[in-house]
């Protein structure tokens, strides 16, 4: 080979090297770009305008709240950057939203169940906070479509973001305008969320093959109107498909409290079962299967790192909290969208923001932090 085909060959080489890189790098883009693309339609939180009421103690310079009361803790001036579990963010809140939609899409349908679950990749912990849905709320963007009306149930807040009614128009569809609503009154700011329509989480349950519940003194959700067998469930130990899984978490024969606890049974049960060694090694399987069947702006990343840190934790890790149920008081308000009276919880929105400023800095108030009239409430799985 002469000295101008070997001056040649390596331009050549180089040209192609160079193109390689070039190719690598642009499917790197892509790969990165589809890796943290959400699922879904993403929320887009506006700034919180209300203020914390006087009872609220900031956090001083130096100092961060404790975890799991609302003490303060004095920093060392040379406190270590703490590490984060599973390359995740420090924080990540999320909303969480059952609806009582049996069709496959998400175009109408209730928020039947509301949480607010804070995960904390630093100590490797998960709070989950109930909203009554039955709370009288100002819901943003719904006047020009409900002739001025701008109040409704927590739960409408949901069905009227989503595509059905044509109301809203703003990002995220129906968990969008939930979130929106539940920063406008309450200062809570979910950065994504996940909604599960009632076909789907029994076809859930049914994926991971059941789960199994302790109920020590039975459950008799029979009505008036329905007197079917299906709503006994005996005491003792329970393993349910997806189908009786979603009738024993609708029961609300002992209350909503009551039942929103009974929920909370069993979506401990459903960890229990996902983190289980048979179910692991099936959960990028089960993750793909349901593609499009929930509706989520989790982006693949956020999906991958929930997944990591949900096998590090113990039951003990997963913690349930709930308003004092002694702020709540049932009371009936007109509606015009119903023309008549509508069941309401009337409750002072000031102590609920309290409560919600303290479980947004990963405590929750007891009696030491809030005072002896409303302390928080707390329950961990099983």
């Amino acid at each position: 080979m002469s000295r101008s085909q070997r001056v040649l060959f390596a331009l050549l080489m180089l040209i192609a090297c160079a193109l390689a890189a070039l190719v690598a790098g642009y499917g790197y883009d892509l790969y990165r770009a589809s890796w943290t693309q959400p699922l879904g339609p993403a929320i887009s939180m506006p700034t919180s305008t209300w203020v914390l009421p006087a009872t609220w103690t900031p956090t001083p310079p130096g100092a961060v709240a404790s975890p799991d009361v609302g003490t303060q803790t004095p920093l060392a001036s040379a406190t270590p950057v703490p590490a984060l579990h599973c390359d995740g963010p420090p924080v990540m809140f999320i909303l969480g939203v059952g609806t009582d939609s049996r069709s496959n899409s998400y175009k109408y349908g209730l928020a039947d169940v509301i949480r607010i679950i804070r995960v904390d990749f630093i100590n490797v912990k998960i709070t989950i906070l109930e909203l009554p849905r039955d709370l009288w709320v100002e819901i943003p963007d719904i006047s020009d479509n409900l002739n001025g009306q701008d109040h409704e149930k927590l739960n409408q807040a949901y069905l009227y973001g989503n595509p059905g009614f044509g109301y809203y128009e703003g990002p995220g569809e129906g968990a969008g305008l939930l979130a929106r609503t539940l920063a406008l009154n309450f200062g809570i700011t979910p950065e994504r969320y996940v909604a599960v329509n009632m076909r789907t989480f029994e076809k859930i349950v049914d994926a991971v093959g059941g789960v199994e519940v302790y109920l020590p003194d039975g459950l008799d959700g029979r009505t008036a109107e329905d007197r079917s067998a299906r709503l006994v469930f005996p005491a003792g130990v329970q393993v349910l498909d997806g189908e009786q899984a979603l009738t024993l978490a609708r029961i609300r024969n002992e209350g909503v409290f009551e039942r929103a606890n009974m929920q909370n049974l069993i979506m401990c049960s459903l960890h229990e079962k996902l983190t289980s060694p048979e179910v692991v090694v099936r959960i990028p399987a089960l993750i793909n299967s349901f593609k499009g069947a929930v509706q989520t702006d989790l982006t693949p990343e956020q999906i991958s790192q929930l997944a990591c840190l949900g096998r590090q934790l113990k039951p003990e890790d997963i913690r349930f909290v709930s308003f004092p149920q002694k702020l709540f008081k049932g009371s009936r308000v007109f509606d015009p969208v119903f023309d008549g009276k509508v069941f309401i919880w009337e409750v002072d929105y000031e102590v609920m923001r309290n409560h919600v400023a303290q479980f947004m800095l990963g405590a929750w108030p007891t009696s030491e932090t809030i005072g002896e009239e409303s302390p928080g409430t707390t329950s961990t799985c099983p």
